[in-house]
């Protein structure tokens, strides 16, 4: 009880800035399954990609590849257009920008130092 009292005598709490870490950490998350990894690299090459082309170029069902389309559009990796009946999926590269970053600094410490 006494702790309660001390908290909100302390005032309201606010909540703490975004870390940049969050974000590179979301990122690797997203792509963190081979799947995810085979549509962003399809994306690469083909600029502009629908589904159903997705699910041929990496080989799973589309149930499966349906659910690695949704945790990479949730992350922002890559954005989703329809196109009645279909959708038309492309890289988003700004939103990769924080892992590219983070990359790029890490690629430029000895091993050991730094990342």
């Amino acid at each position: 009880m006494a702790a309660a009292a001390r908290r909100e005598a302390a005032g309201p709490r606010t909540a703490p800035a975004a870390d940049p870490s969050d974000d590179v950490a979301a990122l690797a998350r997203a792509l963190g399954h081979p799947a995810r990894v085979r549509i962003v690299q399809t994306l690469l090459r083909r600029q502009t990609c629908i589904g159903c082309d997705i699910v041929e170029e990496i080989g799973l069902a589309a149930s499966t590849t349906s659910e690695h389309l949704r945790i990479l559009k949730a992350a922002g990796i890559i954005t989703g257009r329809i196109e009645r009946p279909r959708v038309c999926y492309s890289l988003n590269p700004e939103a990769l920008a924080p892992l590219a970053a983070f990359l790029q600094a890490c690629g430029g410490h000895p091993a050991g130092n730094g990342c």
